[in-house]
């Protein structure tokens, strides 16, 4: 199998990966009464993709998932707001894995937080009211403990991949 082939396969296979956990976590009730929280399951995928295969692979497999759930299970205003939270929680993790002076869970942390505010700038862009920035500390509190947990998790699938020594090239 050609390098170009197999890259291709394997981001096929992630973005697949990322699909399943976007509709598992469709079905569970997570919110935990507080609209708008989410645990986040498909950046489990993103973190490690980052620290195991690649930067642009990691947002080539986050776009594209981010947009085929909006057409397939969402709609306009789904995209906008996975789009929002999306990009900048990615840029938010780009910047802080390029320190090389963070742990993996630091930066999932992070970049659940700034997936959160991304959506909450978005949301008070289209409804025109900066008074839903006041749910931020809300989401803040989530984003920290969703980020970890999905840090922990991610921390451990990084660890396993890197043992076997895992290449996608």
């Amino acid at each position: 199998m050609s390098k170009r082939t197999r890259k291709i396969s394997y981001l096929g296979f992630f973005l697949s990966i990322a699909l399943i956990c976007s509709y598992i976590e469709s079905l569970i009730p997570f919110s935990i009464g507080i609209p708008g929280i989410k645990l986040g399951l498909t950046n489990i995928v993103v973190v490690m993709m980052m620290y195991v295969v690649g930067d642009k692979e990691a947002l080539l497999v986050s776009i594209l998932r981010m947009l085929l759930v909006g057409f397939m299970f969402g709609n306009a205003f789904s995209i906008v707001y996975s789009l929002s939270g999306g990009l900048l929680s990615f840029l938010i993790m780009f910047l802080l894995k390029k320190t090389n002076r963070l742990h993996y869970i630091t930066v999932s942390i992070y970049g659940g937080v700034f997936h959160n505010i991304g959506q909450i700038i978005m949301a008070s862009l289209i409804v025109e009211n900066y008074k839903v920035t006041y749910y931020i500390p809300v989401l803040i509190v989530a984003g920290v403990i969703t980020g970890t947990i999905i840090g922990i998790v991610s921390s451990e699938v990084i660890y396993r991949m890197q043992k076997m020594k895992f290449e996608i090239s």
